[in-house]
């Protein structure tokens, strides 16, 4: 007897899908049993089947498995083979679509997973949109297949169980009628109720209390309970349910903890959470469905459920994959490049899908070359965004800073956090199908890594490339940390503008510009200068002026005083100055702004730093010593009206820098750093472009290049932070008074090592003294990411240490990433790259434009156009995209604006696009330009491509027939039709311009050609064509050899079309290319991903005589189908006088004849000559110069009812125009109606003007044959 496992929680779907199908075989039901199965029995989960003896103690594993047996035993999962296709469709429907928007939903409510509002609201709207499309296909049907209850019912309506009872209220269920309905009849069957007993549903989605006992227990439990003794209080019965309950949850998390260190894991997305669930029925849809009829129409979740970890179980994505060693030559060469790695931090944005995309079909197409390809993953440790972040989350769930948590301590918690929310960012990218070698990926901080960071610094410090010095950094007082140029938002402000500052409760002013006067020492004289930030006057030490400004020639050798402190500051000519801004005269600040530092440096001014590292002031008098920044801002400005030498304030437009991390405005500050020395390494790199050895794509960035190249400034390195790379530098002090002390920035007194017993003996060396009198303090600040990230192409293969991946993969193929981080991170590489291996890291850079959107703008939260890839992949409703921005960081005012920006782009929200339509629509957007503006609607546009593509391979399948076997090679046998032969020709000029395409980064391009192809040459105009041949096929014996032909080039185009568009599409072109017979069974790659790209040497049938006949074929055609459609020919066919020019053109329109016939849906295809007559009663249009189109349409309309029908069109058409007319003439209309308006009113009024004259073209045709 069989014995099935379930599990005893009432609200596990799983089980009691397995229960209910167990009541369809009342005669062979199993015995249940509510434990795990036992161990011997090597089963993943409840639920499991154990098959008795005589079958051989099969276990099966899974719901959907489960179910699928018991059912079938009762007869339960259809009657037919069509039957059992659509049962099987349901089921994948219930398990793939449903089953995880369900858990998102009800989980978070259960306790199972916590709750997030924007991640459950998003899940809610987004099982609402699933549920609506099955209350779509209930609202013929009593049961989802055939007139009664099958498996379809039980494993759909067990999927939206929880729902039903915990998160579906009335409303929703008004709403949705047909499902409504149906799964009250489901719930209402006898298998169900013996189950599930009375089921209530949901009046109001709240909290879930906890369960004990799965309904349908045996009875005997609760008697067992009851009969051993006297009957048992209230009081007592609670106690035990409490008892009972803390004993059951305990041995849950026990079987949890024991299943976790046994079990694989299977990663499922569940809307934007992801979950561990161990799912051995995901494969189900791999497995089984590439058999069973393709779905009606393409469904991308469908497609995309289950090929990824196929793929990846493979090892298709690795280097190794199809040849012995990665070390073994390979003719056809390697491939090798690496990811820009994504902050560990991240979320997928539509930059991250672009770089992914285009990345991606790179590599994908060299795999498919044959090429030893790797594409290497990582992830970037991304110290200041990973240090906010695990602050913040101290802060908010334990109340303390790093501070009260120590270095250490606090180390191990980012570490803590980085295990567990770490690997985010490649679940998303493994979303977007990116081909990567998961088993080489590598993260910044890892041992390998940081061992190859600390080896970069020590020999670059040794060789004096790396040195100590005080100069000015961008200083975030928040972080207390310097930043690099690329963390620093430069916000443009027109005039005076209020900013929030962190620490500060009032919104600060900026945007105004104020005017003061110094006064000239030893006379009545003042200099008016004027400055944004009026606080830093504190720390001004002199006043420049331009040398050949006369206004201030009697100025030289003079000083002026400062209001505030008993200093004199000397009057300085520079260059710098101009002249004709402001009053000429201009304050300098050395120590906080960085052309006054220059002056400084010039003119050998003091250097007073007046701000401490938290934005205190400091080395200032009272009362302005130890106040806020900002504060001091407001102070100054009053003591200098006190005096009498304040002069006005006015808007000033300007840019103030503020720390994309902390929001918080940036300061230039005077601090002791590590710089690297980038004089020479930057002329290395620059020539590396000018000599041709590195190729930067495209060219238009060759002068930013050499401009950064050229004028490249030293690079300072460190950061004052903890999470990151600590600098393997220590500061020396010898022991010994012969020996002085040294100071901070002398770097003299700085020695790096591998080991602080390395350091010391270095040390000891340096300044003659025994080692005993070393004291060593390590540097506290870590090194700047982009240190890091300037290693990454080598440091991931092992270097410094000769490694084979090293020796194979070093230097790479490509870099490809967005122009915006050429200078940050690409120079970076080729500079440390050149210097620490002698090897530039790779041959090309090619350099990918920035998203913006549909108008051109930059990417905002503020803006509302900020869309997560997954958003686009999966769908969202507008209401689900307001409650993203009720989760961020935005003010109310912001959130209404952005509100309102993504009600005008997304009125509907976003629809459901599919990885494969996005990763389409990137591609095709990539166009050699700095920016892309990016249009969802578009991307739902190569949704339809994909669905277009579905249902010409479905049709083409049909059409091939079951047994239909292709030729071992595509090759012509010389038996080919003229529209075979065109439709090759056609195939061989997309071959070529995908490889040339691939060749020069021009993914436009590929794009074009293979949509075309598709839709415009295979789709179009074969399939039609093919028709007549395929319905003649038995006639006779050359009838059947031409449809043999005819199948053979419908196979090669569908097959070859396919492997095109896999690098782009990759996930519904293995799906239909899994439905294709092989060439070569035996031999043939089982992936299409594996298969090879069509090649140029074997798909050389192009023919421009062949494509030039057709060219004008296909212009016929559409001008005979365009005068059917004017005279509104639907159904009924016409004879068509085709008028040539000369014989030659005779020639191609008989040769053509029978394709002209079936596209154009005629009756008859008559050639004339240019000198025979054509009938009366024919209307006329043009071609092209050799031919005209002559449809005889007397005797098939009733000319005078379709003049009247005409009229009445001439006068609607005529009425709309007057009143456009008027509206537009009105004397107001210019300055009241918005240019959007006036241009949507221009474009209705040229449309129905256009109108109007095919209407008056039409009448007098039609008047013609009265």
């Amino acid at each position: 007897m069989a014995t099935l496992y379930v599990s005893l929680h009432p609200d596990d779907f799983r089980s009691l899908l397995a229960l209910i199908a167990a009541e369809f075989c009342p005669s062979s039901r199993p015995r249940t049993v509510t434990e795990d199965p036992p161990a011997s029995v090597n089963a993943r989960s409840r639920p499991t089947l154990v098959l008795g003896a005589g079958e051989g103690n099969t276990v099966l594993s899974g719901a959907s498995a489960v179910a699928w047996y018991l059912s079938s035993q009762g007869k339960a999962t259809g009657v037919d083979a069509k039957q059992q296709s659509l049962v099987w469709q349901w089921l994948s429907f219930a398990d793939n679509e449903i089953t995880p928007v369900s858990c998102a939903v009800v989980f978070p409510l259960m306790g199972v997973i916590g709750m997030d509002k924007k991640i459950q609201h998003t899940s809610r709207a987004e099982l609402m949109r699933i549920l609506k499309v099955l209350n779509q296909a209930l609202e013929p049907r009593t049961f989802l297949v055939g007139e009664s209850i099958t498996l379809a019912d039980v494993a759909v309506a067990t999927a939206v169980l929880l729902p039903f009872k915990y998160v579906l209220e009335p409303s929703d269920r008004k709403v949705l009628t047909n499902v409504t309905r149906w799964f009250t009849t489901c719930i209402n069957q006898p298998q169900f109720v013996k189950v599930l007993g009375k089921i209530t549903l949901c009046e109001k989605m709240v909290p879930v209390p906890p369960k004990t006992n799965i309904n349908g227990a045996p009875a005997a439990d609760t008697a067992d309970a009851t009969d051993n003794g006297p009957p048992k209080t209230e009081a007592q019965l609670k106690k035990e349910a409490k008892k009972r309950e803390k004993m059951e949850k305990f041995q849950q998390k026990k079987e949890m903890e024991a299943k976790k260190k046994t079990q694989p894991q299977t990663e499922v997305k569940i809307l934007n959470i992801y979950k561990y669930i161990s799912q051995p029925f995901l494969f189900l849809h791999l497995l089984s469905d590439v058999v069973s009829p393709l779905p009606d129409s393409y469904s991308p979740q469908y497609v995309e459920a289950a090929w990824y970890p196929w793929w990846e179980k493979q090892g298709f994505f690795k280097p190794e994959y199809g040849r012995k060693s990665i070390s073994e030559q390979n003719p056809h060469g390697i491939f090798m490049m690496c990811i820009p790695p994504p902050n560990v931090t991240g979320s997928l944005h539509l930059g991250h899908a672009l770089t992914n995309a285009i990345q991606d079909c790179l590599t994908r197409w060299h795999r498919m070359r044959g090429e030893t390809t790797l594409w290497n993953p990582g992830c970037d440790h991304a110290g200041i965004a990973t240090q906010v972040v695990v602050e913040k989350k101290l802060m908010k769930e334990r109340g303390m800073s790093r501070h009260d948590l120590g270095r250490e301590n606090f180390i191990q918690e980012v570490w803590k956090w980085k295990n567990e929310k770490g690997d985010r960012i490649y679940h998303q990218l493994k979303r977007l199908g990116s081909s990567l070698d998961w088993d080489r990926a590598c993260f910044t901080m890892d041992p390998k890594l940081s061992y190859a960071v600390q080896e970069a610094f020590i020999r670059m410090h040794d060789e004096g490339v790396i040195y100590r010095s005080k100069r000015l950094v961008n200083w975030s007082c928040t972080l207390n940390s310097a930043i690099s140029d690329i963390e620093v938002d430069k916000k443009e402000l027109t005039g005076r503008t209020l900013l929030p500052v962190p620490g500060y409760k009032e919104k600060v002013e900026f945007g105004v510009l104020v005017s003061f006067a110094y006064k000239v020492d030893g006379s009545d004289e003042e200099v008016i200068v004027a400055t944004t930030r009026i606080e830093t006057m504190l720390g001004d030490t002199a006043v420049a002026v331009h040398p050949d400004d006369p206004r201030y020639q009697h100025l030289k050798g003079k000083m002026v005083l400062h209001p505030f402190c008993d200093r004199k500051m000397p009057v300085v000519f520079d260059n710098f100055v101009d002249m004709n801004f402001g009053t000429g005269a201009v304050k300098i600040t050395p120590a906080h702004d960085h052309n006054d530092y220059e002056v400084g440096e010039r003119h050998n001014l003091t250097f007073i730093n007046i701000l401490d590292e938290n934005g205190l002031l400091i080395n200032v008098p009272p009362p302005f010593l130890g106040m806020k920044r900002f504060e001091a801002r407001k102070a100054v400005l009053q003591a200098l009206k006190d005096r009498g030498q304040f002069k006005e304030v006015k808007d000033n437009p300007m840019v103030v820098p503020v720390c994309s991390r902390s929001k918080d405005i940036v300061e230039p500050l005077l601090k002791p750093q590590w710089y690297v020395d980038c004089t020479d390494m930057g002329k290395q790199a620059a020539d590396a472009v000018r000599e041709g050895r590195l190729k930067i794509i495209p060219d238009h960035h060759l002068k930013t290049w050499f401009n950064w190249m050229d004028n490249i400034k030293d690079w300072c390195i460190s950061r004052q932070l903890w999470w990151g790379h600590r600098i393997p530098s220590y500061f020396i002090t010898v022991n010994d008074p012969s020996v002085k002390p040294g100071e901070d920035m002398d770097g003299h007194y700085w020695v790096s090592g591998r080991s602080e017993e390395e350091a010391r003996e270095k040390a000891a060396k340096r300044f003659n003294v025994s080692v005993d009198k070393i004291s060593l303090r390590q540097d506290e600040d870590v090194l700047d990411t982009w240190f890091s990230s300037g290693i990454f192409p080598f440091s991931i293969f092992g270097w410094p240490n000769e490694t084979q991946d090293l020796n194979v993969f070093y230097p790479g193929t490509l870099l490809e990433t967005g122009h915006d981080i050429l200078f940050f991170w690409v120079a970076r590489m080729v500079m440390m790259g050149l210097k620490l291996t002698g090897k530039l890291p790779f041959k090309e850079v090619y350099l990918h434009a920035v998203v913006r959107d549909a108008h051109g703008r930059k990417m905002s939260k503020s803006l509302g156009n900020v869309i997560d890839p997954l958003d686009v992949i999966t769908g969202i409703s507008l209401e689900g995209l307001h409650a993203q921005l009720m989760d961020s960081n935005l003010d109310p005012l912001e959130v209404e604006k952005a509100k309102q920006g993504q009600k005008s782009d997304y009125p509907n929200g976003i629809p459901e696009c599919g990885t494969d339509a996005l990763r389409f629509a990137l591609c095709a957007y990539t166009s050699q330009g700095r920016d892309i503006n990016l249009d969802v609607n578009r991307i739902l546009g190569y949704r339809y491509f994909c669905n277009k593509l579905w249902n010409a391979v479905k049709f083409a399948m049909k059409s091939l027939g079951d047994n239909f076997v292709p030729s071992e090679k595509a090759q012509l046998c010389g038996e080919e039709s003229v529209s075979d032969r065109w439709i090759l020709s056609r195939l061989s000029a997309a071959v070529g311009l995908c490889d040339a395409g691939f060749k020069a980064y021009d993914f436009p391009g590929i794009t074009t050609t293979i949509y075309n192809f598709w839709l415009y040459e295979l789709c179009d105009s074969v399939y039609l064509g093919v028709k007549p041949v395929f319905s003649k096929a038995e006639e006779d014996s050359t009838s059947q050899k031409q449809a043999l032909v005819c199948r053979q080039t419908l196979y090669t185009c569908l097959e070859v079309g396919l492997r095109l568009l896999s690098p782009l599409m990759p996930f519904v072109t293995e799906e239909l290319y899994q439905r294709l017979p092989r060439r070569q069974p035996q031999s043939d790659p089982t992936s299409i991903c594996v298969t090879p790209y069509p090649d140029s040497a074997e798909f050389c049938w192009h023919s421009e005589e062949v494509d030039r006949d057709m060219e004008f074929v296909l212009s016929v055609i559409k001008t005979i189908r365009s005068l059917r459609a004017d005279y509104n020919l639907t159904k009924t066919r016409a004879d068509c006088y085709l008028q040539c020019i000369d014989s030659a053109t005779v020639s191609v329109v008989q040769k053509y004849s029978l394709q002209i016939q079936t596209l154009s849906y005629s009756q008859a295809i008559i050639p004339l000559t240019a000198n025979q007559p054509v009938p009366e009663g024919c209307a006329v249009a043009i071609a092209s110069d050799r031919c005209t189109v002559n449809l005889m349409l007397k005797g098939l309309i009733d000319v005078e009812k379709e003049v009247a029908k005409l009229m009445a069109k001439k006068g609607d058409l005529e009425k709309q125009t007057d009143k456009l007319r008027e509206k537009m003439m009105k004397s107001d209309y210019k300055e009241k109606v918005p240019v959007k308006v006036q241009e949507q009113d221009a474009e209705k009024l040229r449309q129905s003007q256009t109108e109007l004259e095919k209407v008056k073209e039409a009448m007098d045709n039609f008047r013609k044959m009265m």
